[in-house]
């Protein structure tokens, strides 16, 4: 009898597995709303993450001088010269 049983659902697995995976999914997602409670209602005056982002960016440069800021000459003296003078003798 287990055997017929088996081969039964052997070769109607697909047929079997998702009505039992809905089913178990349904539950689950009842019983989790049951135990959490209903959700908290979304507040209509929050922000998406990039609005945030553009807004704190704003407030950073706001104080700060955009006009000053580190020559190309400045930058590349911090190189370090090992690599950039390896193969000149003359240079180094």
């Amino acid at each position: 009898m287990w055997s017929v049983l088996w081969a039964a659902v052997r070769s109607k697995a697909p047929y079997v597995t998702f009505p039992v995976a809905f089913v178990v999914g349904l539950v689950g997602y009842h019983l989790e709303r049951l135990l959490r409670g209903d959700p908290p209602p979304a507040a209509e005056d929050e922000r998406s993450i990039s609005e945030q982002r553009e807004e704190r960016t704003l407030r950073e440069i706001a104080g700060k001088d955009l006009t000053k800021v580190v020559s190309l000459k400045d930058k590349l003296e911090f190189a370090p010269r090992a690599v950039l003078n390896r193969n000149r003798p003359e240079k180094s």
